[in-house]
C-alpha cells in the first residue's frame, strides 16, 4: 500500500485530533534508532518529506527552556530499556487505542466511522514507513505470542517517557524515517 501525503495527514488528524498527541516524523540518522526518538522528542530534526504531524504541547509555555516538554529528558540507554517490539497488528490496535486517554479500543466509539474505516486510516499512517518497518512501544499489555499486545485486557502497563502521570506511544523504524505516535493525560 502507498501513501500520499493528504491521506496521511488527514489519518493522522481525523485519528488524533482529541488526544493531547504528539505525532512526528523524522530521519533516521543512527543504526541505534533510539538516538532519532530523542531528536524527535527535542523537535530538532523536520520531517524528512514535510508532511505535517501534531504537537499540541509545541506553543505550551512550559516548553520555554524546556524543549523536550512534555517528554523528560532521559539518556538513550533509559529510553532503549522502556520500549519493547510489538508485531504489525499490535501496531495498528495501539494506534487506535491511542486516539483518547486510557490507551483502549474502547475509544473507538467516539467516532461516526465503522472500525473497519478507523484501521484503514491506522493502516494508511503506518504504510507510510513501507512493510519493512519495525514498531515499538512502552505499553506493557502482554499478549498470549512474544511481541503482541492484548487490548481484550483490562491489566495494562507502561513506561512513562515525559512529566506527566501517564504516556504512552508507538514508534516506527523504518531504514529511513522514524514515527513517533504519542499521547499524554494527567490523571
Amino acid at each position: 500500500m502507498s501513501v500520499d501525503q493528504a491521506s496521511w495527514e488527514a489519518a493522522v488528524r481525523h485519528l488524533f485530533e482529541d488526544a493531547y498527541p504528539y505525532d512526528a516524523t523524522g530521519p533516521r540518522r543512527h543504526e541505534d534508532w533510539v538516538l532519532d526518538v530523542i531528536a524527535l522528542m527535542a523537535r530538532s530534526v523536520p520531517d524528512p518529506r514535510g508532511w505535517d504531524g501534531l504537537d499540541d504541547a509545541a506553543e505550551s509555555p512550559a516548553r520555554e527552556g524546556f524543549p523536550t516538554y512534555p517528554f523528560a529528558v532521559h539518556p538513550p540507554e533509559y529510553i532503549a530499556a522502556r520500549l519493547k517490539e510489538i508485531d504489525l497488528d499490535s501496531a495498528e490496535n495501539l494506534l487506535l487505542a491511542l486516539t483518547d486517554d486510557r490507551c483502549t479500543l474502547s475509544n473507538l466509539r467516539r467516532f461516526t466511522e465503522s472500525e473497519e474505516e478507523l484501521r484503514t486510516m491506522a493502516r494508511t499512517i503506518l504504510a507510510r514507513y513501507g512493510v519493512a518497518a519495525t514498531f515499538h512501544t512502552n505499553v506493557t499489555r502482554p499478549g498470549r505470542v512474544p511481541g503482541t499486545l492484548d487490548f481484550s485486557t483490562p491489566d495494562w502497563g507502561y513506561s512513562p517517557l515525559s512529566v506527566y502521570t501517564e504516556d504512552y506511544g508507538l514508534i516506527v523504524v523504518s531504514d529511513t524515517e522514524v514515527g513517533m505516535f504519542w499521547n499524554f493525560s494527567d490523571h
